[in-house]
């Protein structure tokens, strides 16, 4: 059977009968102030964006306004319950105010190397674990992506190795990074010698691949029983089912998978840096600026704002990513 008509019964299986669709074959109806689909489509897209935007905004302007609002009226020596502390202390050195946290930032950092101010060291941290963070997120999805389809493909291997994957991640990170960097500081690949940030980034990979190899998976075997008989029935094989059925069904699992993976891999990398004492990331910036938190705590949050600054980042690419998925498999999905 031809690829075309292999697509065409695919779409078909995934999306499901139309129903309700108009004589133009537009399943949204037309459009009353007659703008052809794809341009309704796409403003109705960039309005959910600029309201998530604006959203984003109003939420960051809520969370410093609590911040100073507790910050005014809270106790000096925490909030306590029953005897038990279930808030911070107000005091500057604890909490310092939002706006002294973002002078510290173009004040200089007093350094013996150099006279750079405190902002150009979080963005070089910055840059530096984001690229850790993103060379693991990448080997991470790619062995969850293998795993899933190994799995999908062979119940056997479902079944061995899934428990395995599921227990991997109740090995605390925190004792699993100096193992790594110890075994990977003896390796030798070629004339190529392991570098301690590649141990960052496999630790990375190994929070980044869980959530994708499970959320792969069930998307894998989301398509009905009916569908999957249905592609049989036209002689697919089991790569060309995988390729027009299965992997179109498993975008609206893999998406959230890839949200949490990227997450998961910035904070691997910040951790791994703090574990292992790796110097340029912002982890090892966290440590530095650690050491005087007792008296200025201001810098501190500023490594921090660093470390979710790359979160953020990590989230846009996903977003890009998925609206690129979406373009090509998004309407089978």
């Amino acid at each position: 059977m031809t690829d075309a008509a292999l697509s065409t019964a695919a779409a078909a299986t995934v999306a499901g009968p139309a129903t309700g669709a108009t004589p133009t074959g537009d399943p949204a109806g037309p459009d009353p102030l007659g703008l052809p689909p794809r341009r309704q489509a796409a403003g109705v897209a960039a309005r959910d964006r600029l309201r998530r935007g604006v959203l984003a905004l109003v939420a960051l302007v809520l969370l410093c306004a609590v911040w100073e609002g507790y910050k005014a009226v809270g106790s000096p020596q925490g909030t306590r319950l029953w005897g038990a502390p279930v808030l911070p202390r107000t005091t500057d050195a604890a909490m310092p105010h939002v706006w002294s946290v973002l002078a510290e930032l173009g004040r200089p950092e007093l350094s013996l190397r150099d006279d750079r101010t405190v902002g150009e060291s979080v963005l070089r941290g910055m840059w530096f674990s984001l690229r850790v963070a993103l060379a693991g997120f990448g080997v991470g999805v790619g062995v969850g992506v293998l795993l899933a389809v190994a799995m999908a493909r062979l119940r056997v291997l479902e079944r061995g190795l899934l428990p395995y994957v599921i227990a991997s991640q109740t090995i605390p990170l925190v004792a699993l990074a100096p193992l790594v960097a110890g075994w990977g500081g003896r390796l030798h690949l070629g004339g190529l010698d392991w570098q301690r940030w590649m141990s960052v980034a496999l630790i990375a990979a190994y929070l980044a691949f869980f959530p994708v190899a499970v959320g792969m998976l069930r998307g894998l075997q989301a398509p009905a029983a009916e569908s999957v008989e249905l592609m049989r029935s036209y002689a697919a094989s089991w790569w060309q089912t995988l390729i027009r059925l299965r992997l179109p069904a498993s975008v609206p699992y893999l998406m959230p998978a890839l949200r949490l993976a990227a997450a998961s891999a910035v904070i691997g990398t910040v951790v791994a840096e703090i574990s292992t004492g790796t110097r340029g990331g912002v982890g090892r910036l966290i440590i530095d600026y650690s050491m005087s938190a007792s008296s200025d705590a201001t810098r501190l949050y500023d490594a921090v704002l660093g470390a979710a600054a790359i979160g953020l980042v990590m989230a846009a690419a996903v977003a890009l990513l998925e609206a690129a998925v979406g373009r090509r498999w998004g309407r089978h999905a």
